[in-house]
């Protein structure tokens, strides 16, 4: 039998090539192996986006555009909107009793993730939202909903995963029945290298400004790869110091993923050649690579994508209902 996966996309932007190499293709492979969701998460967007609900309604519909574009194909793989499904909130509601504050304020990802946002909460936090600290209890419940049992992620994510197990866990010791409530989710690591920002950041992100998006335009693509960040360097040299120059790396390793090549064989193609005529080469194979990709997003309606969405919605409305049904049961509330 299939397993259940879910997988998701904040909208606070639409998706872009780190995205594409590190969690969209494979998500091709993902609709084929499994029984697939894909969650646009909105009100996980809304966390540290809350004065901006315009940004988050619009891109809904470029991220499912973006997903859609690729590939995925909506008959195989489940698309919803979070804030559809009410019973994600009741659910977090449940399980926000099974964790404690100081939990959450050690799990790294959201140390991490504060310490990136200290425009909005601060230098030493002072000004976190009940909202932002909780949404991995939050997290827990998008992927115990549909009884999810695998869960694509970056290793940045894996303490996430941790936290849902061990929520899990909490809630079947708290209220023990037959055959457990929900299975035990486990993380799928993509093999995909990381792509980091065309700045030299350490990720490619949308609110940093340093990516190249899907629905970029050719001439927007090339602009940004003419701009972007190399080393005191002027040439490609093969690829034999173990600690290289990371942002000319990261070009080579963009210029690998597209013509599915090893790292180390880009660098031996490419020896020698001077960093401008590369960034130009790259730009021009890059925009053929996408092509494919752009024609296909062009091409889909606002309506289709509604359509989409209100679709998958609706099924996990359905699904949603059951698992609350099981988690009533199990919590001796099913009045």
């Amino acid at each position: 039998m299939k397993k259940v996966s879910l997988t998701g996309d904040r909208p606070s932007g639409p998706l872009h090539i780190g995205h594409l190499f590190g969690s969209l293709l494979s998500r091709k492979e993902t609709e084929i192996e499994n029984e697939s969701y894909v969650m646009v998460a909105d009100v996980q967007a809304l966390t540290d986006h809350f004065d901006q609900p315009e940004k988050i309604r619009e891109n809904i519909y470029e991220i499912t555009a973006d997903n859609l574009a690729v590939g995925l194909n909506p008959e195989k793989t489940t698309f919803f909107i979070q804030s559809k499904i009410p019973q994600i909130a009741e659910l977090t509601v449940f399980f926000s009793n099974l964790v404690t504050v100081n939990t959450l304020k050690r799990n790294p990802t959201v140390k991490t993730e504060i310490a990136e946002k200290k425009d909005l909460f601060g230098q030493e936090g002072e000004s976190l939202t009940y909202g932002f600290l909780g949404y991995p209890v939050s997290q827990a419940a998008d992927i115990t909903i549909v009884r999810a049992e695998v869960v694509p992620v970056g290793s940045d994510q894996l303490p996430m995963i941790e936290q849902t197990r061990e929520i899990v866990e909490k809630f079947h010791r708290t209220y023990p029945i037959k055959g457990n409530t929900f299975p035990l989710p486990i993380a799928k690591l993509s093999d995909a290298p990381k792509i980091i920002g065309l700045d030299g950041s350490a990720k490619m992100s949308k609110s940093l400004n340093n990516a190249i998006y899907l629905k970029d335009t050719p001439e927007k693509t090339a602009e940004k790869i003419k701009t972007a960040k190399t080393d005191s360097g002027s040439s490609i040299k093969e690829l034999t110091d173990p600690n290289p120059s990371p942002s000319i790396y990261n070009l080579v390793r963009i210029y690998a993923l597209i013509h599915n090549q090893k790292i180390i064989d880009a660098y031996k193609e490419l020896d020698g050649m001077k960093y401008s005529p590369f960034k130009e080469k790259l730009a021009k194979d890059l925009n053929n690579y996408l092509s494919p990709i752009r024609e296909r997003r062009e091409e889909l309606k606002p309506d289709y994508i509604k359509e989409v969405l209100d679709a998958g919605s609706k099924k996990v409305l359905k699904k949603a209902e059951e698992t609350m049904a099981l988690v009533k049961k199990a919590m001796r509330i099913d009045y």
